[in-house]
């Protein structure tokens, strides 16, 4: 097993988890994600994968087989009353529903985190949709701790 940036030849396993991704939230709020669909194309996967400050990691089995990823990006923010910060948003964490509660999405996180730590980032930032319980779930199980909370009223 290994962890690391993702590449080309990762598109159709990124593919398939993006597909669960999507399929959770559809299933949770499909006034708002559409079944059956994905987040990227895979043209837009690959300009994604070439994007110094959108990294994607991945983890491989020893096999070559890829039942999680870790979509990032880099954002720097401050001016006005905001000190300035380098945070790493956490855009989307993936383990094959299949693979679930074999910690692979723990290694990923620790990973990125170390990654993050020795790049001089400040902080790690991620969403999580109310839908999604389990995810709530696990990101207090590591420590994160909510930052703000985004209301809404469907009018």
């Amino acid at each position: 097993m290994r962890i690391r940036r993702a590449d080309f030849r990762d598109i159709p396993a990124l593919d398939h988890l993006l597909f669960q991704v999507n399929d959770v939230h559809a299933d949770g709020r499909p006034d708002i994600f559409i079944h059956g669909m994905k987040k990227y194309t895979d043209d837009e996967l690959a300009e994604l994968l070439q994007d110094e400050s959108r990294p994607v990691f991945v983890y491989e089995e020893d096999d070559g087989q890829i039942p999680g990823y870790c979509f990032c990006m880099i954002e720097e923010t401050g001016g006005g009353n905001l000190r300035p910060m380098k945070s790493l948003y956490i855009d989307d964490l993936c383990v094959d529903e299949t693979r679930r509660g074999a910690h692979i999405g723990t290694k990923l996180y620790e990973y990125v985190r170390a990654w993050a730590k020795n790049t001089g980032f400040y902080r790690i930032t991620l969403n999580v949709w109310e839908l999604n319980a389990p995810a709530d779930a696990f990101y207090r199980h590591l420590g994160l701790k909510p930052l703000k909370t985004t209301m809404e009223d469907i009018i």
